[in-house]
């Protein structure tokens, strides 16, 4: 390309950000700097999001240093960049320090608090952010949906949860997809009611992705070893293989349940079910279903 504007650094550096390419991006970014040029808000923004999915804090960090040290104007866009990269880092206080200095919060600001909330287990303040921003005016999205209901499976926040699910369409227009009854039924088997878990994830629609639906059988699954529920776990088990049958995981799962069951018939039949099926990834350790 014989002449590169901030226009086209921009395009880039966004595109390869959006496609996961956390490396190259942030390498752009620094090469566009090198060559002289004067990032604007959009190659900001776009490299401190491949420094969030990388988790590249010093880098991230560094970014923040230059937005300050050149007294570029923080706008919802760029704080929205800042929340996302110290949420997901882990630094909460610093997101929430930055989100509080926001005076024009949008739906895409809230949500990267609110996921950097429920990413790190704080479940109760992440249903305080989402009803802040409800009580702010600032209708929530399926992504809002999402994250505030992994908030509450990790915190057992089990009614809140169902409160919440059932509002989705009724109260707030926004369509339930799978994800979101993936996320119940995780909350609902880690929280022991097994039944129901797995009458949610039957309840999901038909056409949904088969990523979704393993995760949803897995969560449950999981479940089900916390539980000891040998007669659902069977039945997760089945669908998990389905779905993903190089799965080692599930099988050792099943081992590890028969044998605290002492039921030592079905443990040797599991492992030489396993030991036959040549797609099964037979070095692999516990799976996603014990997350």
């Amino acid at each position: 390309m014989p002449f590169r504007d901030l226009v086209s650094w921009n395009s880039l550096i966004a595109g390869y950000a959006q496609m996961n390419c956390c490396r190259e991006a942030i390498g752009l970014f620094d090469e566009m700097v090198a060559r002289g040029f004067k990032p604007d808000n959009v190659a900001i923004v776009s490299t401190l999001s491949a420094c969030a999915r990388s988790g590249d804090l010093e880098k991230g960090r560094a970014i923040h240093d230059y937005v300050k040290s050149n007294g570029l104007f923080v706008d919802s866009f760029l704080a929205t960049g800042l929340v996302d990269l110290y949420a997901k880092c882990g630094f909460i206080e610093t997101a929430m320090e930055i989100f509080s200095l926001c005076s024009d919060k949008t739906l895409f600001t809230w949500n990267a608090m609110i996921t950097g909330l429920a990413m790190h287990g704080y479940g109760e303040v992440t249903v305080d952010y989402f009803r802040r921003m409800v009580g702010s005016g600032v209708r929530p999205d399926g992504v809002s949906f999402i994250s505030v209901l992994v908030g509450c499976s990790h915190a057992g926040l089990v009614d809140e949860a169902k409160k919440l699910f059932d509002q989705m369409g009724s109260k707030y227009d926004v369509d339930r997809e799978m994800k979101h009854y993936g996320c119940m039924a995780d909350l609902l088997g880690r929280a022991g009611l097994i039944e129901e878990a797995a009458e949610m994830i039957e309840k999901m629609p038909r056409d949904g992705g088969k990523r979704e639906k393993l995760l949803a059988w897995s969560g449950l699954l999981g479940g089900c070893r916390i539980h000891g529920n040998i007669e659902v776990a069977e039945k997760a088990a089945e669908r998990v293989r389905e779905l993903s049958p190089e799965d080692g995981g599930v099988y050792k799962v099943m081992v590890e349940m028969y044998a605290n069951a002492e039921r030592w018939e079905d443990v040797v039949k599991v492992r030489q079910v396993m030991e036959r099926d040549e797609r099964v990834n037979k070095s692999a350790g516990f799976s996603r279903v014990m997350s």
